[in-house]
């Protein structure tokens, strides 16, 4: 029974894995698009939900490393390095947090947004290490991970509570 958990993770995560390298495709490889609406973030949040925080962590730090040797999309230096930072946060918080915390609807939405904060975070601070601080200021962090991504962030809180409650739900069936 635990070998077929197992499985069932792995394939899942690979299944996540393929949505974060092609979801960006839904935005028409337009930089400005995907910096809005964050394609890449949906299927890592969902992996961390579904297959739990390590493989949340390892999906999220893959994808955009993946894509952007398959892709060019997005550039290796300093972005794809930065987000792979960001979206393995984003993995290992919502999906270790969601394993710990009461199974309600609130805690659903504590993950997320927990997980999506400090993703930021940690995007900001590898983006200061990466350009330096004194190319990588508080409005650049400001404008990178709030203003420009108000509407991927929407999006996110809406759609991933939906998504996971209805999982959960035909899972328990």
């Amino acid at each position: 029974m635990k070998k077929t958990k197992e499985v069932k993770k792995l394939t899942l995560s690979g299944l996540f894995l393929a949505l974060a390298l092609v979801m960006p495709f839904l935005t028409g490889q337009i930089p400005q698009i995907g910096s809005m609406l964050c394609p890449m973030h949906f299927p890592v949040l969902l992996c961390g939900f579904f297959c739990g925080g390590g493989m949340g962590l390892l999906v999220g730090f893959l994808a955009p490393l993946f894509r952007s040797v398959l892709f060019g999309m997005p550039p290796m230096f300093p972005v794809a390095i930065c987000m792979a930072f960001e979206l393995a946060v984003y993995g290992l918080v919502c999906g270790g947090l969601y394993r710990i915390l009461p199974k309600k609807k609130g805690s659903i939405y504590t993950a997320l947004i927990c997980a999506m904060v400090l993703g930021r975070l940690v995007w900001g601070a590898a983006m200061m290490v990466c350009v330096g601080a004194e190319n990588f200021g508080l409005p650049a962090f400001l404008a990178g991970a709030v203003t420009t991504a108000l509407p991927g962030i929407v999006l996110q809180l809406v759609l991933i509570p939906v998504v996971v409650m209805a999982m959960e739900k035909f899972m328990e069936k």
